[in-house]
């Protein structure tokens, strides 16, 4: 709808206006999943929400629906959806941006006097980031039936907090049953790229076709402390295993064209001037292709059993969380495509390398996914930077798509 009156410096300011819930000195935001920010960010969306004659639904897991009536009793949801939490160090864009250019959407149309034969509902998931209750996507996959809702409340964070008693207690914790995301009839998520590749082309519109295949891992080497002054060579320095082991995990991706990451590390005593007996680290590997992920992950085994061995150390690798490769909705795609072109945005296709809530609800609902371009492809950094044009040109895509679904009366 070329008419829709969708204000990029609305959609900014609101932006700018969140961003200062859990305000870094750096300029980013420290938002976590159930911390009291993290309930004042959801009320302020719900105020936004509200004034525009929205009605809120909460679920048992925290995920909060706005809905905004159709005219055909018999039509699905359209969905639009994304999330307000952040990493510890994260930026102003990352979540964010999908959940407000949704308002924006609905903004607009509300202005405008728009309806639409199908419902169109506006989601901030629960705990997309991950950062303080692992895994990530745990609202989306509750939704979508990938976790239990038990499993999930049950979760704790690295201080033994638990996820249930604190949706609870920052006063989050719905009534309603998660399922509800099963009867969708389409989802859209905006999002930053989190990559260098649209900015570096000149493009403003990523048209997301699928989600690459992750596989997560725990690696535990057991080793033997000894004092820092012995001598080396009977040495069973666990770090020191790690290390070669973590380079061989960047190898790996390398020689296999995805990623690898490790993103977390401990060492037992952690003392100055004792040789590590104990490390524990996360192994993050990814790649488009299901079965190149699987090679990835065996000579991840193997490179790290040849180190085991050789140092005179042992190593576990434990399994912690993965998905599959997901392609996004043909037809959905298809819209968003359309959508860049008609308003004559550079575009290109592409695939995520990265987890999103819409990967999870794409297991059971025709869903899409769209990037505008982030500054050097930075992101989960306080620096993260978009221009309002991009946001603006994101959510101009993102409301064509919406209102073609969705149908305009």
């Amino acid at each position: 709808m070329d008419n829709l009156p969708v204000s990029g410096e609305r959609l900014w300011d609101s932006l700018m206006e969140m961003a200062q819930i859990g305000a870094t000195p750096k300029g980013g935001c420290n938002r976590q999943t159930l911390t009291d920010l993290d309930g004042e960010g959801r009320h302020l969306l719900r105020r936004w929400c509200e004034a525009l004659g929205l009605t809120m639904m909460v679920d048992r897991v925290g995920n909060m629906v706005f809905r905004r009536e159709g005219t055909d009793p018999a039509r699905r949801p359209v969905a639009i959806g994304s999330h307000l939490d952040t990493q510890p160090t994260g930026g102003r864009f990352d979540g964010v941006l999908g959940v407000l250019a949704g308002l924006e959407t609905l903004r607009a149309m509300h202005e405008a006097g728009v309806r639409t034969r199908a419902p169109i509902l506006l989601i901030n998931w629960t705990n997309e980031e991950g950062a303080r209750f692992a895994p990530p996507m745990m609202g989306s996959g509750v939704a979508v039936g990938v976790f239990s809702e038990q499993e999930v409340l049950a979760k704790t964070d690295p201080a033994g907090a638990v996820f249930g008693q604190e949706l609870a207690r920052i006063g989050w914790r719905g009534e309603a049953d998660p399922g509800w995301a099963r009867d969708l009839a389409a989802c859209f998520e905006l999002h930053i790229e989190q990559g260098p590749y649209l900015e570096a082309e000149g493009a403003v519109i990523g048209v997301v076709t699928g989600a690459s295949a992750q596989a997560w891992f725990e690696v535990t080497v057991e080793g033997a402390e000894a004092h820092g002054g012995n001598g080396m060579a009977m040495r069973r320095d666990a770090l020191v295993a790690a290390s070669l082991m973590i380079a061989a995990v960047e190898g790996i991706a390398l020689e296999h064209g995805g990623n690898g990451t490790v993103g977390r590390l401990t060492l037992h005593p952690d003392s100055r001037n004792v040789v590590p007996g104990r490390v524990w680290f996360t192994v993050d590997l990814r790649h488009p292709s299901e079965d190149t992920l699987a090679r990835m992950a065996a000579t991840l085994r193997a490179r790290i059993g040849a180190i085991a061995a050789a140092r005179r150390v042992t190593a576990a690798i434990t399994p912690f969380w993965s998905f599959p490769a997901t392609p996004f909705d043909p037809t959905l795609v298809g819209r968003v495509r359309r959508a860049a072109q008609a308003r004559g945005y550079p575009w290109r296709d592409m695939v995520t390398g990265i987890g999103h809530d819409a990967v999870y609800v794409a297991r059971v609902v025709p869903t899409s996914l769209i990037f505008v371009p982030c500054h050097g492809g930075l992101s989960h950094n306080e620096a993260e930077s978009i221009t309002p044009e991009w946001a603006e040109a994101g959510c101009r895509v993102l409301a064509d798509a919406v209102l073609a679904t969705a149908e305009i009366v």
